[in-house]
């Protein structure tokens, strides 16, 4: 592996960064400048709490022309894509997200010849435990019954991690997961975002009570909904992750899954991966990669 930082000898550097960890690494890479890594991006290791991502969060702004792209893109139409066999795609909005700034993705799906589903769960500021529990394993079952075939699932930021877990949960019934931009090895985001789940958080524990656990919303719940998550998912179920290296919201190094063929990066920001061109032929890509598997 070789680590490229200007102004430092290549052997000087290795010897030190090689051994680090990756939240060290991360850290460095912070301080320093951009880590070349010539044997491609790492997945972080799983991280059992949360910690403050030193990303910028004003390159989000940038999310509107993601949009205009991807109305000017022949993706969006339906041209140059493998067309879909009618099974059943069902979104997961991110955090503080509803299903419908998903809307322009659930249009595409149907036009290229899925079968797409909106989550139900509202808006994305609930305990997630709850929200697979009380709506996602509803709207799963409804999807599998109406065309008799397992269920994809994509889910951006948070709604990816919850698309994980509930793979995890019910590999017997899902097909596919995609995640967009979902930091689904650990909590390392922006300060702002941080602070947005604590209040999230409270809102959780006044108003369920004893019915959530005290860590509730926290990377150090022991729900079912984060056991899950921290699973490897089944060799059934065929693996997705999207990222961009310019996210700022999360920590992309912890968007991987760090398989051969699995992870995808694309330009953009966090946010515009749910409107982004090349977030949708990717999209297009593995599911029929899916269909090809099953023949």
């Amino acid at each position: 592996m070789t680590i490229v930082f200007p102004g430092f000898a290549a052997d000087q550097i290795n010897a030190f960064v090689c051994g680090a960890t990756p939240a060290r690494r991360w850290a460095i890479e912070c301080e320093w400048g951009e880590v070349s890594l010539a044997s491609g991006p790492q997945a972080a290791a799983f991280r059992q709490d949360q910690a403050e991502a030193k990303i910028s969060i004003w390159k989000e702004a940038l999310f509107a022309a993601d949009i205009l792209l991807l109305h000017a893109s022949p993706v969006f139409y339906g041209l140059g894509v493998p067309r879909g066999d009618g099974s059943a795609v069902v979104l997961i909005p991110g955090f503080l997200g509803s299903d419908a700034y998903l809307g322009q993705f659930h249009i595409w799906l149907e036009r290229i010849g899925y079968k797409p589903y909106y989550s139900g769960i509202g808006v994305n500021a609930e305990c997630s435990n709850l929200l697979i529990q009380r709506k996602l394993n509803a709207c799963i079952d409804r999807a599998r019954a109406e065309t008799g075939r397992k269920v994809h699932l994509v889910g951006h930021s948070l709604g990816g991690m919850i698309a994980r877990s509930m793979a995890g949960q019910r590999p017997s019934d899902i097909a596919s997961v995609t995640t967009l931009a979902a930091p689904f090895r650990g909590t390392v985001a922006h300060r702002t975002v941080l602070l947005a789940a604590e209040v999230v958080r409270g809102y959780i524990l006044r108003r369920h009570g004893s019915q959530v656990l005290p860590m509730c919303y926290s990377a150090r719940c022991t729900c079912n909904f984060l056991d899950s998550l921290r699973r490897d998912l089944s060799d059934s179920v065929m693996e997705t992750a999207i990222y961009t290296r310019t996210d700022g919201i999360v920590d992309w190094h912890y968007c991987l899954t760090g398989q051969e063929g699995c992870d995808f990066e694309v330009p953009g920001t966090h946010i515009g991966l749910a409107f982004n061109a090349s977030v949708y032929a990717i999209v297009a890509n593995r599911l029929a990669q899916v269909e090809l598997q099953k023949r």
